[in-house]
């Protein structure tokens, strides 16, 4: 494996110095709204310069002035690596990685091997999702389509300072089509072999001098890469609706409105092939539910792709929100004001013995809910962009609640619940930025804030349906510290000390009982980082290429764990101990030729856990293996590399369009991903994924004023196999039909969109 691994770990590193663009510093969020999206739209201008803008501190800048480690990623970024939903975003940012679930709210997001595994309504995560500036309230509502995509801004490592408590290892920032002053119509259209198809518009205009709109919709259809052959159904796939309108108002010169809502309504279907499973195992040690009579006409091997479910298993899910923007000028200086709604609410359900075995064990189900609501406002006062004494200043005010019913059963793993969690939020933060001395730049950053959360919590499985309640407050301040030089035009050295924190919450989840109630909340994240950087720009800014150092330091990291409270042993979230990352980061874009670009991008990553002594043992784990007995029995995880943190990660793209006609021009583009080996779950054998690459291709012609564009693409085209996520489920199956009888190997997949190669056109409109 690693004389295999070594040779494309130093292709990747070849790529990212040929290629992407990503990091950014400069301007005032007051301008229009619509510049920064256009600019990332088009980085390249005519005359070969890069130019990509971010707005990670708040304000539209130059990439190659911020002191940050920010990705941008383009709408033409995400075609070219067929990106066309939040979870496959990790495609495109290296240092991103996204574990699928049977239910988005199980799904993991990690920014440098950090992120939340926790399966309890109210956990934050430590990634946070913005949408045009308005935090989401809990990352599921992110797992859907991507279609009205102005830029997508990927910030790492703790953005505490300036985004609050759940960006404690980072932010995704998704900015979407702003209304402007010419009337715009862009459409797209979609279809594949392999029976996905959809479309997206988006027009934009004005209806009167002072008075812009833009209204934008999309729809897909995909039925999924797995069939279900107790129906003969294809499942894992989902049907999106969304659509999105603004309005822009400009009362005076200096008064300018935008109000905005959106409305989301969609489904999935989960289908989780089996792809190992031990010779003569029975389902629940029940005498003749052997796999052929559970898992009829399914061959088990990895490259299986038929599932047997004789009950539902999907989601269900519609959202609203909606946002008022108010812009004023005070001379030099902008206030902001961003006021938000949002609510949400996914059905989830799931075949839980995930066979079609005939009797009761095999129709053990799983139903439940998830409701959520956000209201947010915030107030921001910038200075001029362009001074050398710089600030942003700012008042934040959140109020979140879930909702989550629950049901398991009716034969084992039996569940019956209901909770609620609730949050609110009040945060004062600002940043300064003072070039004291010419080239040489200092920034001081900080945020204070107060939280309070509350929950409760009602079992209806025991004997006598109890209830629980309780909430709790905390103080919690974070900051960063800067230095920031100039060295020439083209090169930029920059060093940064900041801190992260993550807020404290409770465990919400089956199994809940008086011992967690007097454990009382799980305590807050904390995480301390330093980053040194250089950003450069070489022949005539036609080529960038970007290097950060990070090294984090998360204390109390919230995980799932084995916890004893009142001499009671419990397997549920908790501050588990320690972790630390480090590693390199590259980036690099080049244009060749007018027709040539190459962009891409690397990420070299160590996460360990620097304590973690009593974790879960995985299934089937041995003495040998490490399993130590106990009630229950344990692992000690202390020194070892975190989950879902892949040593290296890359991704590389080329673009090569020459004039045809002198009216048409030719495209033709290529692209590679690469991602190490990982372990979706600490050690465990049955959730290795080994190294993989894939690479996409696509050729079409376009109008030299790229009003349209015909492209055919073929994406994973070498027919490459790998898992998106692998879930161990032996529980569910034993060797012999004996209440003692061990469990044994038993493994599911998720299978990525990519799982087999697959072909598409894409048609768009850009007038």
């Amino acid at each position: 494996m690693r004389g295999y691994q070594f040779p494309l770990c130093t292709l990747a590193l070849a790529a990212s110095f040929l290629g992407s663009a990503a990091h950014a510093n400069a301007a005032e969020e007051h301008r229009d709204a619509a510049a920064a999206p256009a600019q990332a739209a088009q980085p390249v201008k005519d005359d070969g310069e890069i130019i990509v803008t971010t707005t990670a501190q708040k304000r539209f800048e130059n990439i190659q002035n911020v002191p940050l480690a920010v990705q941008v990623v383009t709408p033409a970024a995400l075609e070219a690596q067929g990106v066309r939903h939040f979870q496959d975003l990790g495609k495109v940012a290296p240092s991103l990685t996204i574990r699928t679930a049977e239910n988005p709210v199980n799904s993991n997001v990690s920014l440098r091997g950090v992120g939340t595994y926790a399966f309890g309504i109210g956990v934050e995560s430590s990634v946070a999702v913005t949408v045009d500036g308005v935090p989401l309230a809990f990352q599921a509502r992110a797992f859907t389509d991507l279609p009205d995509v102005a830029m997508i801004e990927v910030l790492r490592g703790p953005q505490s300072t300036l985004y609050g408590k759940a960006a404690s290892a980072g932010l995704i920032k998704i900015m979407t089509t702003q209304p402007t002053n010419d009337f715009h119509v862009k459409a797209n259209l979609l279809a594949t072999d392999d029976s996905e198809y959809g479309g997206n518009f988006s027009v934009t205009g004005p209806i009167s001098e002072t008075l812009g709109y833009v209204f934008s919709a999309s729809y897909s259809n995909w039925g999924g890469n797995v069939r279900n052959v107790t129906n003969g159904k294809d499942v894992n796939g989902r049907e999106t609706l969304s659509t999105r309108g603004k309005l822009k108002l400009k009362a005076t010169p200096d008064v300018v409105f935008t109000a905005s809502a959106n409305y989301l309504n969609g489904n999935t279907t989960v289908g989780r092939p089996f792809i190992r499973m031990a010779p003569g195992a029975l389902l629940r040690r029940q005498p003749g539910l052997t796999a052929d009579v559970v898992l009829p006409g399914i061959t088990i091997d990895p490259l299986n792709q038929k599932v047997a479910n004789n009950d539902r298993a999907g989601t269900k899910y519609w959202g609203w929100g909606t946002m008022l923007r108010t812009d004023i000028n005070i001379g030099k200086m902008q206030l902001l004001g961003l006021t938000s709604y949002d609510k949400f609410r996914m059905d989830d359900y799931i075949d839980h013995d995930d066979t079609a075995a005939p009797g009761s064990f095999g129709r053990n189900i799983q139903v439940g809910a998830f409701k959520s609501r956000l209201f947010t406002q915030e107030i921001r006062l910038l200075s001029p962009g362009t001074d050398a004494f710089r600030y942003a200043l700012g008042l934040y005010y959140a109020n979140t609640g879930f909702q989550r019913p629950f049901k398991r059963g009716p034969v084992f793993s039996n569940a019956d619940w209901f909770a609620t969690s609730g949050s609110r939020q009040i945060a004062a933060f600002g940043q300064i930025d003072w070039e004291f001395v010419k080239n040489l730049t200092a920034t001081v950053g900080g945020r204070a804030q107060n939280e309070r959360v509350k929950y409760t919590f009602r079992d209806n499985n025991l004997a006598v349906p109890t209830s629980w309640a309780g909430h709790a407050s905390d103080n919690a301040t974070t900051y960063r510290l800067g230095l920031q030089y100039q060295a020439t035009r083209d090169v930029m050295f920059f060093g940064s000390y900041a801190t992260g924190y993550k807020g404290q919450t409770y465990d919400l989840t089956t199994n809940f009982n008086q011992a967690r109630a007097n454990a009382g909340p799980i305590r807050p994240e904390t995480s301390k980082d330093k980053e040194f950087g250089v950003r450069t720009q070489f022949f005539g800014r036609r080529m960038t290429f970007n290097v950060t150092y990070f090294d984090t330091n998360y204390k109390d990291l919230q995980a799932q764990s084995i916890e004893t409270v009142n001499g009671t042993s419990n397997y549920r979230l908790t501050n588990v101990g320690g972790l630390n990352t480090k590693g390199l980061e590259f980036e690099s874009a080049a244009r060749v030729t007018r027709d040539l670009t190459i962009s891409g991008a690397a990420t070299y990553l160590d996460a360990t856990y620097t304590s973690f002594p009593t974790a879960q043992c995985y299934p089937l784990q041995t003495q040998a293996q490490g399993c130590n007995p106990g009630t229950p029995a344990f692992q000690n995880l202390t020194g070892t590399r975190a989950i879902q943190a892949p040593e290296w990660k890359s991704t590389a793209s080329i673009e090569y369009a020459p004039a045809l006609t002198e009216k048409l021009t030719g495209v033709f583009q290529g692209s590679w991903q690469y991602q190490s080996s990982v372990y979706y779950v600490a050690h465990d054998p049955e959730t290795f994924q080994q190294a993989y690459s894939i690479f996409n291709a696509s050729v079409g012609v376009r109008d030299h004023k790229r009003r349209w564009e015909a492209t055919l693409f073929v994406n994973n085209l070498f027919d490459k196999q790998y898992f998106q996520s692998l879930v161990n489920t032996s529980s569910n199956f034993n060797a012999i039909a004996d209440a003692t009888s061990p469990t044994v190997i038993a493994t599911q997949a998720l299978l990525p969109r990519d799982f087999r190669r697959y072909a598409g056109i894409r048609f768009g409109l850009n007038y």
